[in-house]
Parts: C-alpha cells; sequence; structure tokens
C-alpha cells in the first residue's frame, strides 16, 4: 500500500513548469558563462596557451580567431543545461515530494528535512546527467579539438557515427563526481539559506514581503549556496581539469585516472587549487539560476515549491 500523501497535489502541467523555468534557469546562466568555459578549457589544453592568465587567453583568442571563437560550444551548451536544468529543478520538486510523503507526517519531514534536501537533489541530478552528458561530450570536443565540427548537430553526429554509445557516455562517472555534490550543494545549502532568513525575520514579516525583497532572498541564498556547490565540487573539477591536459596514465580509463590523480595531487591542491575564480563564477550561476527560476515560476503561475522549514523565529 502506498504512503498517504501529506503535501499539496502537483499536476503535470505543474511539472511542465517547472521544467520549463529550471530550463530557462540553466540555460541562460550557463550559455552567458560560455566565453569564460571557453577560455577555462582551451587554458587546460592547448600548449600554447598554458600559463596564461583568463584575461590574456581571451585576448589571444580572440587575435588569432575572432570574438566568435569565444562562443565555441555555445549550443551543446545551451541545449543541454536546457535539458539538464529542466530536468534538475522538475526532478528536485518531484523527489522532494515523494521523500516528502515517505516520512508519513509533516513532522517527521521537518525532522528530516536535510536528507531529503540531499536525496531529493543527488536523484534528480542523476538522472539530469543521464540527458546531459551526450551533449556535455560534444562541448568538449568542439571546444578542444578545434575544426571537430561546425557546430551542434554536425559535431554530435560525427561523435555518434565514430564513437557510439560509449563516445557519448565514457564521462558519466566523471560527470556525476562534478555534477552531483554541485547540485546538493545548491539545493541543501539554498533551502538551509532560506530557512535561516525566513526565521531571522520572523513569520510576519515574511507574509508580507513585496517581489522585490522575496528576489532578494532568492539571490542572497543563492550566492551562499553557489559557495557550497563550488567547494562540494571543486575536487572533481580539478581531476577533470588535469585529465583534459593529458595528466595521468593514457592507458588507464577516467575514472581510474581521477582516483590515480587524487592520490598523487592530495587534499591541498584538490581543494585549494583555483577555487577563488570557480566561487566567483558559480555564486553567479547559482544565484542567477534561482531568481530566474522564481520569477519564470510567477509569471506562469506554478505552484510553490514545498517548505518544510522550522517556523520557529530565531
Amino acid at each position: 500500500m502506498s504512503s498517504p500523501s501529506i503535501t499539496p497535489t502537483f499536476q503535470g502541467g505543474d511539472y511542465v513548469k517547472f521544467f520549463g523555468a529550471g530550463a530557462l534557469a540553466a540555460t541562460l546562466t550557463h550559455g552567458a558563462a560560455t566565453p569564460i568555459d571557453v577560455v577555462k578549457t582551451r587554458i587546460q589544453v592547448d600548449d600554447a596557451m598554458k600559463g596564461l592568465n583568463m584575461i590574456k587567453a581571451g585576448r589571444s583568442i580572440v587575435a588569432k580567431e575572432g570574438a566568435s571563437a569565444l562562443l565555441t560550444g555555445f549550443g551543446p551548451t545551451a541545449v543541454g543545461y536546457l535539458v539538464q536544468g529542466g530536468g534538475k529543478f522538475a526532478g528536485y520538486e518531484f523527489f522532494k515530494k515523494k521523500f516528502i510523503d515517505l516520512t508519513g507526517s509533516q513532522e517527521k519531514a521537518t525532522q528530516r528535512r536535510t536528507a531529503i534536501y540531499l536525496g531529493a537533489s543527488a536523484t534528480a541530478e542523476f538522472f539530469a546527467d543521464i540527458a546531459l552528458c551526450p551533449l556535455e561530450a560534444t562541448r568538449i570536443r568542439l571546444v578542444s579539438q578545434r575544426g571537430f565540427a561546425s557546430g551542434l548537430t554536425t559535431g554530435f553526429m560525427r561523435l555518434a557515427r565514430e564513437e557510439g554509445l560509449r563516445g557519448f557516455y565514457s564521462g558519466f562517472v566523471p560527470l556525476l563526481f562534478k555534477q552531483v555534490p554541485y547540485a546538493v550543494g545548491q539545493f541543501s545549502v539554498h533551502e538551509a539559506a532560506v530557512e535561516v532568513i525566513y526565521r531571522t525575520m520572523g513569520p510576519e514579516r515574511k507574509a508580507k514581503l513585496t517581489q522585490l525583497q522575496s528576489t532578494g532572498v532568492e539571490l542572497s541564498s543563492g550566492i551562499v549556496a553557489g559557495v557550497a556547490a563550488a567547494v562540494l565540487s571543486h575536487p572533481a573539477d580539478t581531476l577533470l581539469s588535469a585529465i583534459n591536459k593529458g595528466a595521468g596514465d593514457p592507458n588507464q580509463g577516467v575514472t581510474s585516472r581521477m582516483f590515480s590523480l587524487a592520490r598523487e595531487f592530495g587534499p591541498r591542491r584538490l581543494l585549494l587549487a583555483g577555487l577563488g575564480p570557480r566561487v566567483l563564477m558559480t555564486c553567479g550561476l547559482v544565484a542567477g539560476q534561482f531568481v530566474i527560476y522564481a520569477q519564470c515560476k510567477a509569471l506562469v503561475g506554478a505552484p510553490p515549491g514545498i517548505e518544510i522549514h522550522k517556523e520557529k523565529a530565531l
């Protein structure tokens, strides 16, 4: 017998709205960051740019290849995160509701809210990454191998023709190592930060918040969540960057190389090398996504997310 629902009923149309809002939030933020990602990837894989900072590398690319080179991979980035973002945000709403219902009562759900946030975000990201991985593989090829293809469609078809399913999903496990901690930090810390803000202001003031003030709450909590997402996903990002540079034994699989390099680098390098710029970029991405997601949900009349925060004022 299924557990009785203790949460509001979401219809299929509600999840479509969640998906659309999340898709727009993710594709706008990640699409806007494409030039930064192009420069970062080229520094990682192009020996001619080794040792250059982001500004000098960007100028070098523009001088040699034109400004349009900074948008290389924009197609798979936009489409990939359109699908991934929609799946992640809608999936989080879906699994959060399911896990709350499994607890059997609102009181138990509130007591176990951190576990619910962690489980819902990790599960949603896992399924979203299944859709993202082929497009991410295409993006990496377009950016790292100049001349691989002219765009998303031709690059996707070439990868499918030459390497098939294995080419699309060879990096799936390493992608999970990076994306799942990112999502866990993004959603769990955002929920915790929102709870602290609301409990600090009290229920009466919360009920009277204007649209601008609500946006301020999303922005503030998104920045805090961005720091957590960056820190949690940084070790895997460092390892993947090193692999893109050719580090490790090329005869090993990507996952095996990651573990070997982790032992070689040690905790300090894994946790701290390049963390500052990544925190700044991730704060912008995460805060922007939550603000856009909230605005889009309000615009299309999507129901609010289910809250299991503690209500007692601090």
